[in-house]
């Protein structure tokens, strides 16, 4: 059974940065892409971040130049590192897990955490 558990959340002031990790277990982690997912309240949940197994990434538009991702897979653990952050990046952040090469839809993934809150005041 995989299970990831996201960390790093917390409030922080804009202009400012916090890291997330996802750590998994439960089956070869450097086999499979892992994604970054966020859900503001009242919205769908969005695609922010992807990391593939060959450690191509992939980011959404308002994020570029601002968050990284990353993965460590000694550690089975992939992280966001989210720089500048703004408002509009409050939500729930979820990291998930696929097989197969990395994917911006929400419905490729097969495994999910059960979420971390990020909220950015202004």
């Amino acid at each position: 059974q995989v299970q990831l558990v996201e960390s790093g959340g917390g409030l922080v002031q804009a202009g400012g940065s916090l890291r997330l990790s996802c750590a998994a277990s439960g089956r070869t982690f450097n086999s499979y892409s892992m994604g970054w997912f966020r859900q503001a309240p009242g919205k769908e949940r969005e695609f922010v971040a992807a990391i593939s197994w060959l450690r191509s990434t992939y980011y959404t538009d308002s994020v570029k130049g601002r968050f990284t991702i990353s993965r460590d897979n000694a550690k089975n653990t992939v992280y966001l590192q989210m720089n500048s952050l703004k408002p509009e990046d409050t939500g729930v952040y979820y990291c998930a897990q696929r097989q197969g090469g990395a994917a911006r839809s929400p419905e490729e993934y097969q495994y999910w955490g059960q979420g971390t809150q990020v909220t950015v005041s202004s």
